[in-house]
Formats: structure tokens, sequence, C-alpha cells
């Protein structure tokens, strides 16, 4: 039955080539009629779709009237990312709890409104009766990203409010579900290594005075136990991943979708769908595999002619997966540098050495510095080329012992606020349906009755 159902027959073939022969579209057309593929210019620029008051991303500076490129920078409701961080590394403290109100409700928190938060997030950290019995063990997936997406969906069943659109409303599933996705991604991951890998099956609770990055170590590990250093870098690339402007694919999926007047659990499913796509959220997967590629083929890693070459190789399509590309290496909007791969790479060096790992970090600080060379001397670009979060952030999750197929739904746990804040904003001042519009370039044909088409 599974295997009937997962075929390509030969007519799904014929069917699938009739598409490709009727459906193609000349290239030259999209610059013909100036079309923006992907929503963007040629050198990567997003065309301007929407106003947002949530976050800022800074790649370039005007002078005299004209844009160059400038070192990245990412502002948070206004405020630069890099000295949140500073701010709630110098006391401390966990950091994401923090960015979340910010992102939410446009202002830093007190420490009474935030220990208030904290406690509403920790008694919303609590799943439906039976739900992890007959939602998640029932029918788990190699794949935690649909797993994720099905529970969010089921959600619905359990609210009785589930299509008010109202702000209080939404806000309350909101916090919800950001309470609420460590519990589903990491549940769904102990389910899938018990009943497809035969491990024993780990359901811890969460701990209400446990911050998220803390409770994601505390039910991911079998004993429970963590170092303050991990569980602090952790909270860090949850911050860091919260929000990245309303137009990333999954944002502006996130406000599309709410544009359309239709519930949470549906908007929010939506925007995990286009997280768990490759170009988007798995790109961290792609980089861990391409240096354990790299390694395996590479006898010395300090070796720069040797690792100069190896990525030479990959954009020969000669390398690894073959496709070209060096995995964490540039961004569509960044060009000189990613403020988050900037700030990440700070605490990476300090967990490496606590993992006694320096020298794959080494090999990370060698080809962050010879692939933008590489890819500027064989490629055509349009901007500068540099490391991006993700270069950084799957060495992070592999020294944590995080299994690879949680990379993407620790994404979507810590841009949950991010959606959330979309969305809110989207439906205070939103107001109508997003709908660009698409030029046809068909050619227009005569209608021929059935029994004289040939």
């Amino acid at each position: 039955m599974s295997n009937r159902f997962s075929q390509i027959t030969p007519e799904i073939l014929e069917l699938s080539a009739l598409f490709e022969r009727n459906s193609g579209i000349d290239p030259a057309l999209y610059e013909k009629y100036d079309v923006k593929r992907g929503l963007r210019d040629i050198t990567g620029k997003g065309v301007l779709a929407g106003l947002t008051n949530i976050s800022e991303i800074v790649a370039t500076k005007t002078v005299d009237g004209k844009e160059y490129p400038c070192e990245g920078k990412l502002y948070y409701r206004g405020i630069d990312v890099e000295k949140i961080v500073d701010g709630f590394i110098n006391d401390n403290r966990f950091g994401y709890e923090e960015v979340a109100y910010l992102l939410l409700f446009g202002e830093l928190p007190n420490a009474l409104q935030l220990d208030k938060f904290n406690r509403i997030l920790a008694n919303y950290r609590t799943l439906p009766t039976s739900f992890v019995r007959d939602i998640i063990l029932k029918a788990p997936s190699k794949d935690m990203m649909n797993t994720l997406a099905r529970s969010v969906l089921t959600m619905y069943a359990y609210d009785d409010n589930a299509d008010d659109t109202s702000l209080p409303n939404v806000l309350r599933q909101s916090l919800q579900l950001m309470a609420l996705f460590p519990l589903l991604s990491v549940y769904a991951y102990q389910a899938y290594c018990h009943y497809h890998d035969g491990k024993s099956l780990f359901i811890h609770p969460p701990k209400p005075e446990l911050s998220t990055a803390e409770n994601i170590l505390h039910i991911l590990r079998p004993d429970s136990r963590f170092s303050p250093l991990e569980a602090k870098i952790l909270d860090v690339a949850l911050v860091l991943h919260a929000e990245h402007g309303g137009g990333n694919n999954s944002a502006f999926t996130t406000r599309v979708v709410t544009s359309s007047g239709t519930d949470t659990y549906s908007a929010i499913t939506a925007a995990i769908a286009s997280l768990k796509g490759p170009r988007h959220g798995g790109a961290n997967i792609k980089v861990v595999q391409m240096f354990e590629d790299m390694k395996a083929n590479i006898s010395d890693w300090t070796d720069e002619a040797k690792v100069a070459d190896y990525l030479t190789r990959l954009l020969d399509k000669q390398a690894f997966d073959r496709s070209g590309l060096i995995y964490g290496m540039g961004h569509a909007v960044y060009s000189i540098s990613d403020p988050r791969a900037r700030m990440l790479k700070k605490f990476v060096e300090s967990l490496s050495k606590e993992k006694n790992r320096m020298e794959e970090f080494q090999l990370y600080t060698l080809v962050e510095r010879l692939a933008p060379e590489i890819i500027t001397k064989k490629r055509r670009i349009y901007k500068g080329v540099s490391a991006n979060v993700d270069f950084y952030s799957g060495f992070v999750y592999n020294m944590l012992d995080l299994p690879l197929q949680l990379f993407t739904p620790l994404f979507a746990i810590a841009r949950i606020a991010g959606w959330a804040a979309h969305r809110l904003e989207e439906l205070a001042g939103g107001g109508k349906i997003i709908r660009p519009a698409y030029k046809s370039v068909s050619e227009r044909k005569e209608y021929i009755p059935l029994k004289e088409r040939k």
C-alpha cells in the first residue's frame, strides 16, 4: 500500500513530461518585463513590499546619495542586537525570553515584567492531555519539521477559540505556541528514535524554573545534564535566529497567509513549511555535512593550499554534493558581514575549547577567510560574500550533540517569536490581502471541442 502510494508510475512520468513541454518560460522575458525574480533585483536587494517596526537589517550606508556596502547590523525594535547580547551576557542571564518580549511588545521589559512573562511561558509549557501519546507517538516521522507542522495544525482542534483573530486571542495563541515548540520538536525526535531506531523513549517534562534554552537541553538529553556554557551558547543562537526582517521567506509567508484572515495555527504552519526548505532553514545542515566531507578528504586541515583546492572543487561541482555551492557563504542582503555570524563566532571559540575541538574551529575560520576570495575569482557577483549565520550555527549545534534532525526545528523554536510579532503587526495594520501581480506570457488559443482534438 505504502509502496504504491509513493511510486512514480509511467503515467505520472508521461504527464510530467507534458507539463514540462507546455510550461517553460523564456528567461529573457523576465528581463524584458522587468520582473524581479524572487522579489529581488540583480544585486539581491529586495522589492519594498511593506513596512514594519519589528526589525531592521542594515547592509549598506548612503554617502552623497550613493549606497555602499558596510558591516552588517541587525536591530530588534530599533536596538542593536549586539548590544542586547552583550547586555544579558554581562548580567550572566539568559536572553531569548527578553528578546521575545521586545519583538512582541516593542520595548525591553523591566525585571518585574520579564519575570511575569517568564511565568506566563512556563505555565503554557503543558500539552493537552494525551497529546504526546495520541498525536506525537502514534505517527512518528523521520522529518521533525513535518511532525512540528502536523502538531501545530492539530492544536487547532484543542482550541475553543481557534478562529478568533482578535489581537488578545492571537497573542494568547502565539505565546502558547512559543512555549510549546521545544516540546513538540524534541518529543517528535524522541518518538522517532524510539520507534525507528529502537532507542529508549525519554519524555522529560519541562521545568518551570528553566529558560527556553535550558529546557531544550533538559528534555533532549537522557540524563538532562548540561553545562552552563552549553545552555548560554544555545540561548545566544536562539536570540540571533529569533527574527530577521519581514522580507525573509518564512516571515513574509506568515504575513501573506495572515492577510487572508486565516487562523493562527494555519499561518504558523505555513511559516514552518517555508522554513523547512533547504534554501531557508535547512542550510546549516548542509554546512555541517560539507565540513564532514571536507575533513574526510583533506589530510592536513591547516594546509591553506589543500583547503583552497577543496573549495575550488566545490565551486566546480567536483566535491561534496556537486551543487557548485560553498554552504554557509553569502546572504541575500548582507555582503561585507552577517552580524549574527560575527556574534556567534565569539562564543564558538569558547565552546570549541570546552569540547576539545579547536582544530575544527581553526578549519572553520580558515574556510571563512578563503571562501570569499575563491568565490570572487570564480563567479560573477554583484556584491560582497561573507559567512552567514548558518556557517557557525550548525557547528554550534554539532558541538552541543544536537542531532541533525533538530537543526531546523531549533530555528523554528527561535523564529516563532518573530513570526508571532509579524502576524500581530499584520493583523493590527495590514487591512488588505497580499496579492502581487504576475504577468501572463501564454499565447491566446482557440477552444477545440473534445471530438476534434488529436
